[in-house]
């Protein structure tokens, strides 16, 4: 599968963001999904992950949890990650991930990366 991340840009303290990622060449609905973010310098980390369905179960870590949300729509091969009360500590470039094992993606190892999408968030 194919996956296609975009929505990234610049935005200030306490703003919002809603990053997409759209899949092809796979059926969507056999992927979890999931998000992630590597900022300079850093390790990649885990950001949250979205089971099969549509409107399926979520987690997500606690540095993001409250803040950040997952969502998919199957019938669009689509994930999105909607960010709101941004902070400077969130800028990274963001990747969207799939994998049949969602705990893959929690252990950050799923089958499939898409390519990154950098969010800057100005203090």
């Amino acid at each position: 599968v194919q996956l296609q991340a975009s929505g990234g840009g610049l935005v200030q303290t306490g703003g919002s963001l809603r990053l997409s990622c759209a899949a092809s060449g796979g059926t969507f609905s056999r992927y979890a999904m999931g998000w992630f973010r590597q900022a300079p310098g850093k390790a990649r980390e885990f950001v949250g992950v979205i089971s099969r369905n549509t409107g399926g179960s979520t987690y997500y870590p606690d540095s993001v949890k409250g803040r950040f949300t997952i969502s998919r729509d199957n019938a669009k091969n689509m994930v999105y990650l909607q960010m709101n009360s941004l902070k400077p500590e969130d800028t990274a470039v963001y990747y969207c991930a799939a994998d049949e094992v969602l705990h893959n993606i929690v252990i950050i190892s799923p089958s499939y990366w898409g390519q990154g999408t950098l969010v800057t968030v100005s203090s």
